[in-house]
Protein backbone atom coordinates (compact mmCIF):
# COMPACT_ATOMS: atom_id res chain seq x y z
CA UNK A 1 0.00 0.00 0.00
CA UNK A 2 3.00 2.51 0.86
CA UNK A 3 4.61 1.71 -2.19
CA UNK A 4 1.40 2.05 -4.55
CA UNK A 5 1.27 5.32 -6.95
CA UNK A 6 -1.30 8.01 -5.32
CA UNK A 7 -2.80 11.16 -6.50
CA UNK A 8 -0.56 13.49 -4.61
CA UNK A 9 0.85 10.99 -3.20
CA UNK A 10 -1.62 10.06 -0.54
CA UNK A 11 -4.82 9.36 -2.04
CA UNK A 12 -5.88 6.15 -3.14
CA UNK A 13 -10.08 4.19 -4.09
CA UNK A 14 -11.37 0.92 -2.60
CA UNK A 15 -13.89 -0.48 -5.00
CA UNK A 16 -16.02 -3.53 -5.39
CA UNK A 17 -15.00 -5.90 -8.30
CA UNK A 18 -17.25 -8.68 -9.80
CA UNK A 19 -14.09 -10.67 -11.55
CA UNK A 20 -11.19 -9.73 -13.15
CA UNK A 21 -12.65 -8.02 -16.17
CA UNK A 22 -14.55 -5.42 -13.80
CA UNK A 23 -11.82 -5.22 -11.65
CA UNK A 24 -9.53 -4.22 -15.26
CA UNK A 25 -12.14 -1.97 -15.75
CA UNK A 26 -12.33 -0.10 -12.67
CA UNK A 27 -8.44 0.06 -13.01
CA UNK A 28 -8.25 1.65 -16.28
CA UNK A 29 -11.34 4.20 -15.28
CA UNK A 30 -9.29 5.17 -11.99
CA UNK A 31 -5.94 5.48 -14.24
CA UNK A 32 -4.82 2.73 -12.07
CA UNK A 33 -5.54 4.66 -8.53
CA UNK A 34 -7.46 2.17 -6.89
CA UNK A 35 -7.73 -0.92 -5.13
CA UNK A 36 -10.31 -3.78 -6.03
CA UNK A 37 -11.65 -5.67 -3.34
CA UNK A 38 -14.29 -8.30 -2.31
CA UNK A 39 -16.26 -8.80 0.71
CA UNK A 40 -16.18 -11.95 2.57
CA UNK A 41 -20.30 -12.29 2.90
CA UNK A 42 -20.03 -12.63 -0.78
CA UNK A 43 -18.72 -16.17 -0.68
CA UNK A 44 -19.86 -19.43 1.58
CA UNK A 45 -16.06 -19.80 2.24
CA UNK A 46 -13.03 -19.00 2.57
CA UNK A 47 -11.56 -21.14 -0.35
CA UNK A 48 -13.97 -19.49 -2.88
CA UNK A 49 -12.86 -16.17 -1.98
CA UNK A 50 -9.51 -16.87 -2.27
CA UNK A 51 -9.77 -18.10 -5.60
CA UNK A 52 -11.85 -14.68 -6.44
CA UNK A 53 -8.36 -12.67 -5.28
CA UNK A 54 -6.34 -15.12 -6.88
CA UNK A 55 -8.10 -13.85 -10.12
CA UNK A 56 -8.28 -10.27 -9.15
CA UNK A 57 -4.13 -10.59 -8.53
CA UNK A 58 -4.14 -11.70 -12.56
CA UNK A 59 -4.06 -7.75 -12.91
CA UNK A 60 -3.15 -6.51 -9.66
CA UNK A 61 -0.63 -6.54 -7.12
CA UNK A 62 -3.28 -5.95 -3.92
CA UNK A 63 -6.83 -6.62 -3.56
CA UNK A 64 -8.67 -5.50 -0.06
CA UNK A 65 -10.89 -8.15 1.49
CA UNK A 66 -13.58 -6.58 3.90
CA UNK A 67 -16.23 -7.55 5.99
CA UNK A 68 -19.16 -7.77 4.29
CA UNK A 69 -22.29 -6.68 5.91
CA UNK A 70 -22.07 -3.02 6.96
CA UNK A 71 -18.70 -3.81 8.17
CA UNK A 72 -20.02 -7.21 10.59
CA UNK A 73 -17.71 -7.76 13.32
CA UNK A 74 -18.65 -11.41 13.31
CA UNK A 75 -17.01 -12.08 10.06
CA UNK A 76 -13.45 -11.04 11.29
CA UNK A 77 -12.13 -14.75 11.47
CA UNK A 78 -13.43 -15.70 7.96
CA UNK A 79 -11.37 -12.72 6.43
CA UNK A 80 -8.11 -13.69 8.36
CA UNK A 81 -9.02 -17.29 6.40
CA UNK A 82 -9.02 -15.88 3.19
CA UNK A 83 -6.10 -13.61 3.74
CA UNK A 84 -3.83 -16.99 4.76
CA UNK A 85 -5.31 -18.70 1.67
CA UNK A 86 -4.60 -15.67 -0.93
CA UNK A 87 -2.33 -13.00 0.09
CA UNK A 88 -4.60 -10.81 -0.71
CA UNK A 89 -2.37 -7.48 0.42
CA UNK A 90 -5.16 -5.74 2.61
CA UNK A 91 -7.27 -6.44 4.40
CA UNK A 92 -10.28 -5.12 6.69
CA UNK A 93 -10.47 -5.78 10.61
CA UNK A 94 -12.61 -4.77 13.61
CA UNK A 95 -10.58 -2.23 15.80
CA UNK A 96 -10.18 -5.28 18.33
CA UNK A 97 -9.14 -7.84 16.24
CA UNK A 98 -6.56 -6.20 14.39
CA UNK A 99 -3.20 -6.29 15.95
CA UNK A 100 -4.52 -10.21 16.73
CA UNK A 101 -4.96 -10.54 13.09
CA UNK A 102 -2.01 -8.92 12.25
CA UNK A 103 0.24 -11.64 14.17
CA UNK A 104 -1.82 -14.17 12.79
CA UNK A 105 -0.66 -13.29 9.29
CA UNK A 106 3.17 -11.91 10.35
CA UNK A 107 3.60 -15.74 11.69
CA UNK A 108 2.01 -17.38 9.03
CA UNK A 109 4.38 -15.51 6.51
CA UNK A 110 1.71 -13.50 4.91
CA UNK A 111 1.90 -10.18 6.36
CA UNK A 112 -0.76 -7.85 5.13
CA UNK A 113 -1.79 -4.22 5.56
CA UNK A 114 -4.84 -4.18 7.89
CA UNK A 115 -7.09 -1.61 9.06
CA UNK A 116 -9.32 -0.97 12.63
CA UNK A 117 -12.78 -0.34 11.97
CA UNK A 118 -14.06 2.12 14.14
CA UNK A 119 -17.65 3.67 14.01
CA UNK A 120 -18.13 7.58 14.50
CA UNK A 121 -20.34 8.24 17.56
CA UNK A 122 -21.68 11.86 16.57
CA UNK A 123 -19.78 13.23 19.34
CA UNK A 124 -16.37 15.44 18.43
CA UNK A 125 -13.63 12.98 20.32
CA UNK A 126 -15.79 10.31 21.02
CA UNK A 127 -15.85 6.85 18.93
CA UNK A 128 -17.54 3.59 19.18
CA UNK A 129 -16.26 -0.08 18.61
CA UNK A 130 -18.01 -2.76 17.29
CA UNK A 131 -19.89 -3.44 20.68
CA UNK A 132 -21.13 -0.18 20.72
CA UNK A 133 -19.39 0.96 23.65
CA UNK A 134 -17.96 4.42 22.88
CA UNK A 135 -14.18 5.27 24.17
CA UNK A 136 -12.32 8.59 23.88
CA UNK A 137 -10.53 9.11 20.61
CA UNK A 138 -7.23 9.90 22.39
CA UNK A 139 -7.54 6.83 24.14
CA UNK A 140 -8.00 4.64 21.38
CA UNK A 141 -5.20 6.52 19.30
CA UNK A 142 -2.54 5.58 21.85
CA UNK A 143 -3.72 1.80 21.63
CA UNK A 144 -3.70 2.03 17.77
CA UNK A 145 0.10 3.36 18.04
CA UNK A 146 0.95 1.03 20.86
CA UNK A 147 -0.11 -2.23 18.85
CA UNK A 148 1.57 -0.75 15.48
CA UNK A 149 -2.09 -0.50 13.94
CA UNK A 150 -1.65 1.16 10.21
CA UNK A 151 -4.76 2.55 9.27
CA UNK A 152 -7.95 3.18 10.93
CA UNK A 153 -11.41 2.77 8.94
CA UNK A 154 -14.35 4.88 9.68
CA UNK A 155 -17.75 3.53 8.93
CA UNK A 156 -20.82 4.00 8.83
CA UNK A 157 -19.82 7.78 7.51
CA UNK A 158 -23.21 8.42 6.21
CA UNK A 159 -21.86 10.61 3.45
CA UNK A 160 -21.10 13.58 5.02
CA UNK A 161 -22.78 13.56 8.68
CA UNK A 162 -19.90 12.76 10.42
CA UNK A 163 -17.13 14.42 8.30
CA UNK A 164 -16.05 16.89 11.13
CA UNK A 165 -15.57 13.69 13.27
CA UNK A 166 -13.46 11.91 10.54
CA UNK A 167 -11.41 15.21 9.76
CA UNK A 168 -10.66 14.84 13.95
CA UNK A 169 -9.91 11.30 14.00
CA UNK A 170 -7.27 11.61 10.86
CA UNK A 171 -5.33 15.04 12.24
CA UNK A 172 -5.16 12.99 15.74
CA UNK A 173 -4.35 10.21 14.06
CA UNK A 174 -1.53 11.94 11.89
CA UNK A 175 -0.51 13.60 15.34
CA UNK A 176 0.76 10.14 16.51
CA UNK A 177 2.30 9.21 13.27
CA UNK A 178 -0.63 6.70 11.99
CA UNK A 179 0.01 6.45 9.11
CA UNK A 180 -3.75 6.09 6.85
CA UNK A 181 -7.38 6.42 7.10
CA UNK A 182 -10.16 4.66 5.07
CA UNK A 183 -13.95 6.71 5.19
CA UNK A 184 -16.55 4.20 4.60
CA UNK A 185 -20.27 4.67 3.87
CA UNK A 186 -22.60 7.02 1.90
CA UNK A 187 -19.65 8.21 -0.53
CA UNK A 188 -20.18 9.12 -3.81
CA UNK A 189 -19.41 11.41 -6.76
CA UNK A 190 -21.72 14.24 -5.21
CA UNK A 191 -19.84 14.45 -1.68
CA UNK A 192 -15.97 12.83 -2.81
CA UNK A 193 -14.83 16.26 -3.53
CA UNK A 194 -15.73 18.22 -0.11
CA UNK A 195 -14.57 14.65 1.89
CA UNK A 196 -10.96 14.16 0.45
CA UNK A 197 -10.23 17.96 0.34
CA UNK A 198 -11.11 18.23 4.24
CA UNK A 199 -8.91 15.13 4.26
CA UNK A 200 -6.11 16.00 2.32
CA UNK A 201 -6.13 19.18 4.56
CA UNK A 202 -4.81 17.39 7.18
CA UNK A 203 -1.53 15.89 7.44
CA UNK A 204 -2.53 11.84 7.44
CA UNK A 205 -0.60 10.53 4.82
CA UNK A 206 -2.65 8.02 3.34
CA UNK A 207 -6.31 8.09 2.85
CA UNK A 208 -8.27 6.17 0.71
CA UNK A 209 -12.19 5.92 0.64
CA UNK A 210 -14.45 2.69 0.43
CA UNK A 211 -16.92 3.11 -2.55
CA UNK A 212 -19.64 0.80 -2.42
CA UNK A 213 -23.14 0.74 -2.97
CA UNK A 214 -24.13 3.87 -5.55
CA UNK A 215 -21.07 2.24 -8.11
CA UNK A 216 -22.78 -1.30 -8.09
CA UNK A 217 -25.25 -2.26 -11.28
CA UNK A 218 -28.04 -4.08 -9.23
CA UNK A 219 -28.60 -6.21 -12.05
CA UNK A 220 -25.17 -7.18 -12.85
CA UNK A 221 -23.15 -6.90 -9.29
CA UNK A 222 -20.27 -5.27 -11.56
CA UNK A 223 -18.93 -1.84 -10.31
CA UNK A 224 -19.24 0.85 -13.27
CA UNK A 225 -16.83 2.13 -14.51
CA UNK A 226 -18.33 5.85 -15.97
CA UNK A 227 -19.06 6.27 -11.83
CA UNK A 228 -15.48 5.38 -10.96
CA UNK A 229 -14.14 7.53 -13.30
CA UNK A 230 -16.42 10.67 -12.39
CA UNK A 231 -15.62 9.72 -8.65
CA UNK A 232 -11.86 9.96 -9.62
CA UNK A 233 -12.19 13.13 -11.60
CA UNK A 234 -14.41 14.93 -8.82
CA UNK A 235 -12.00 13.87 -6.41
CA UNK A 236 -8.97 15.31 -8.34
CA UNK A 237 -10.03 18.72 -8.82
Amino acid sequence: MRTMKKINDRLLFNFLAFDKKNAADIMEAANGYVVPGIVSIDFETASEAAEKVAELHEITPIVSVGLGGGGDASLWRKVVDIALLSNPGHINQPFHTTSYTKGILDQAGSPQFVNALIVPSGKLGIVKLADGKEIELGYLLDIAVLLQMESIKVMPMQGLQHIDELVHIAKEAARRGIYGIEPAGGIHAGNIRELTAALLDTDIPFIMPHIFGNTIDSKTRRTIPEKVKEIIRNASH
